[in-house]
């Protein structure tokens, strides 16, 4: 009670404040050298306590307690129990002192409150790299980073085999050291590390790796949804085309996957369905089809449905499965919330802006395959379903009227126009497009642009022009009816035009690749063949392979006189259509002007082998073996020749000519006897025929220089015959314009008193080598001249009396004597 202080006792309220309690004075511990000591040492450590009971003693000596003798104790501190001088150094007994300095305990040593004259702290151990888990580490960080490396470049396409090898390899590292030097059990890095290798495997076509893979992954208990990569599974054996296998790895995968995951399941159905169709059980298919379509329809799975009762020829049962794919929810909202409004702006830009987002592109993408999958359908299943195709279309286009696609109902339409076509039954097809001159603009200008091409195509250009025109009133954008009213200004020649109607069409529509190829000609035709020259360029940057657009190149530089680049593009061109013979033989006449022979040679060769009936190609080869000296190997050509024209004695006279050269004699004589069997007034041949008789010795060669004189002599006969017919035509229009400009008309007449007039003669004379005439002069005396010669080996016709010289006998001309000039040169 002496440390109670009573408020009453005392006029000091704050009495006592000072007091100073060195037990509870925790500030002063960094200085207190008795407490350092006793960290630092054991100097001051509580000595161990036993579990005695309360009145015995420890060391023979009783427990001090409050009613007996009390011995001094440490604290378990080191701090003296009393403000005695300890060490030559007095506590300090109050607050009001500065704490952390006394002359007494710094006597002697440097101020350091901090510890900092120790000087630095030591340097950090070095790690170990060598140690197992340190390797381990190591692996799996670069195990991570190439499964990333590898993901990355499985999305850019870019799939090699070396992130395989390296993923492969730090794999199976990483696993041994697991194994033999830190064993740790398998983490899901493993499992990471097998799937996506297997997947690199199945992506570059390492099946039996990747199922092995596969395998290890789905045998391994720790992976609990492992179970599902036998769909994976499945997908290989279905690229193997082993299908039933497929069909097995997919129901295992059927089995492991809960009803909760329902559209999993659909999609492994679909597989089934898939595989079922392709080894042809389409009843198996059905099952799953007709499952999936009760249970989650979707447009993909009706078509497919469609298709296998299509193989099984159930007609009900495709109607049933049309009206099921008709009646299939797509999921998207409807375009009028694309429509901007004129009231609210801020409702404006967010429709500007969600116009042609991702989601608006997704939901145009599935409407249009939607649409592309009934069109197909309709068009499959109309000649099936009813007893022809027209009322089978008539059927499927009720049943789309009906149904959430009513703008396909006129598409279907026209397709049953199209079909028409496709069987040559144009005159359907033309009334099937007519009655759509009063529907909606688009369909009209659709089925106005089909008639106008398909009336372009009878060559009827005026109906063309005319439906062209009305295409083009219901939709001047339309770039086929622009180019339909371009090919009729074409036809007419009128290609400034076209050209205006072509460019029109490629400001439509800039891709119009037969906007483009048209103006291309347009320009060909104008002789403007820079132009003609870009625009096909530019096609052909469209095109890359199109053979028209490389040969018009072709010969746009052969018209520039650019002979070496026309080659360049030629042989582009035969590199896309090898067995071209009208491209070959271009190459080649390329190559004969520029002097190449032997690669022409080559060219005209290949030509012959695909196309062996061009003339000009035979022609061109004969030559050249002939030119060559090689005459065997023209005959080959020239015969091919007779063949393909058999009524041209020239081919046949070139065979026989080969033979000559050659120096078989005895087949050149009897190959110009049968020519001379064929054309026995080919004056040509008689000489041949002359000459080898002479070479040879023969008998014949009076024979043939007989009938070769009566030849030359009848030839000499029928080009007087029709020089004089032509002069006395001449002469007689002549002399009757002479008559019409007189005083009147003049009659002459064979029995007239005029008739010695010269003038008059002279008519009559010209006129009597005119046979079956029907103007009004007439011969006085016999007509003696039949101008309908018809065997030229019979006996010789009495000659006109206009003739210069009297006809010899015949007999005289039989007895003549060869003479040399006869024979040929």
């Amino acid at each position: 009670m002496e440390n109670v202080h009573l408020v009453e006792d005392e006029d000091d309220i704050y009495s006592g404040y000072n007091d100073y309690n060195a037990t509870f004075d925790s500030e002063e511990l960094d200085n207190d050298e008795g407490f350092q000591q006793a960290v630092r040492t054991s100097h001051g450590r509580r000595p161990p306590m036993t579990a005695k009971f309360p009145g015995t003693a420890i060391g023979g000596r009783p427990i001090g307690t409050s009613f007996g003798a009390r011995i001094p104790l440490a604290s378990s501190l080191g701090r003296p129990v009393t403000g005695a001088i300890q060490d030559g150094a007095a506590r300090p007994m109050t607050a009001v002192r500065a704490a952390g300095y006394t002359s007494a305990l710094t006597r002697g040593t440097t101020f350091d409150p901090l510890g900092q004259s120790k000087g630095p702290a030591p340097p950090l151990e070095a790690r170990n790299d060598d140690t197992p888990e340190e390797k381990i580490k190591i692996l799996e960080k670069r195990v991570n980073e190439l499964i990333a490396e590898s993901c990355i470049a499985h999305s850019q396409g870019s799939l090699q085999l070396v992130s395989i090898g390296d993923l492969n390899g730090a794999k199976q590292g990483g696993r041994g050291y697991r194994k033999n030097s830190y064993p740790l059990p398998h983490t899901q890095t493993d499992g990471t590390v097998l799937f996506n290798l297997a997947n690199q495997y199945a992506n570059n076509d390492m099946y039996p790796e990747a199922l092995n893979t596969y395998q290890v992954i789905v045998k391994n208990k720790m992976f609990t949804n492992a179970g599902r990569l036998k769909v994976n599974m499945a997908n290989i054996y279905f690229k193997q085309k082993n299908y039933p296998k497929a069909i097995k790895f997919y129901r295992m995968a059927l089995d492991q996957i809960s009803n909760a995951h329902k559209e999993t399941r659909i999609k492994i159905l679909q597989n089934i369905g898939v595989v079922f169709v392709r080894m042809g059980q389409y009843s198996d298919a059905v099952t799953s089809f007709e499952h999936i379509m009760s249970e989650s329809p979707n447009v993909r799975t009706g078509f497919n449905l469609i298709l296998c009762y299509y193989a099984t020829g159930d007609r009900d049962r495709m109607k049933k499965a049309f009206q099921k794919l008709i009646a299939v929810p797509l999921g998207i909202g409807e375009e009028d919330k694309y429509i901007p409004t004129n009231d609210d702006t801020h409702a404006n830009l967010v429709t500007e802006a969600i116009k042609n987002d991702k989601l608006h592109q997704m939901e145009r993408e599935r409407k249009s395959l939607a649409e592309k999958f009934i069109m197909t359908s309709a068009k499959l299943i109309a000649p099936a379903i009813e007893s022809s195709f027209a009322a089978g279309f008539d059927w499927c286009v009720d049943m789309v009227k009906s149904s959430q696609y009513v703008e396909l109902a006129n598409d279907l339409e026209i397709n049953k126009a199209i079909t028409y076509l496709r069987q040559k039954d144009f005159k359907q097809a033309v009334e099937s497009l007519k009655m759509f001159e009063k529907k909606d603009s688009r369909v009209k200008s659709a089925a106005a642009t089909n008639l106008s091409f398909l009336y372009f195509l009878e060559k009827d250009y005026e109906q063309a022009d005319r439906y062209a025109d009305l295409a083009m009133s219901a939709d001047r954008y339309n770039p086929a009816a622009l180019i339909n009213k371009g090919n009729t200004c074409f036809v007419r020649q009128d290609y400034d035009k076209a050209e205006e109607f072509y460019r029109e069409a490629l400001r439509n529509d800039s891709s119009c690749t037969e906007a483009l190829y048209n103006l291309g000609l347009t320009y060909k035709r104008l002789n403007r063949l820079e132009e003609a020259l870009d625009g096909f360029l530019k096609l052909h940057a469209i095109l890359r392979n199109s053979s028209q657009v490389m040969f018009q190149l072709a010969h746009l530089y052969e018209l520039l006189d650019d002979p070496q680049q026309a080659m360049d593009w030629l042989m582009q061109l035969i590199s896309v259509t090898p067995t071209d013979p009208q491209v070959l033989a271009k190459l080649g006449g390329l190559h004969d002007l520029e002097g190449d022979k032997p690669q022409a040679l080559q060219y005209y060769s290949e030509s012959f082998r695909h196309f062996p009936s061009n003339m000009a190609v035979i022609e061109w080869l004969g030559a050249y073996y002939i030119e060559t000296q090689f005459c065997e190997k023209a005959i080959q050509y020239f015969e091919r020749a007779m063949l393909i024209q058999p009524t041209q004695v020239k081919w046949q006279l070139m065979v026989a000519s080969c033979y000559r050269r050659s120096g078989n004699y005895q087949q050149a004589l009897e190959t110009y006897k049968d020519i001379h069997r064929k054309f026995p007034e080919n004056i040509e041949c008689l000489r041949f025929l002359v000459r080898l008789c002479t070479d040879m010795g023969m008998k014949e060669v009076q024979e043939y220089a007989t009938k070769m004189k009566k030849v030359e002599k009848m030839k000499e006969i029928r080009e007087q015959r029709v020089r004089s017919g032509r002069e006395g035509s001449a002469r007689a229009r002549r002399e009757g314009r002479e008559g019409s400009a007189g005083s009147g008309p003049t009659v002459y007449s064979g029995n007239s008193s005029q008739g010695n007039s010269s003038r008059g003669d002279r008519l009559s004379t010209k006129l009597k080598s005119l046979p079956g005439s029907n103007e009004p002069y007439e011969s006085s005396g016999q007509r003696d001249l039949d101008a309908s010669y018809v065997d030229p080996l019979g006996p010789q016709t009495e000659r006109p009396k206009t003739a210069a010289k009297k006809r010899g006998d015949e007999s005289d001309f039989a007895d003549e004597e060869l003479g040399d000039d006869l024979l040929p040169e």
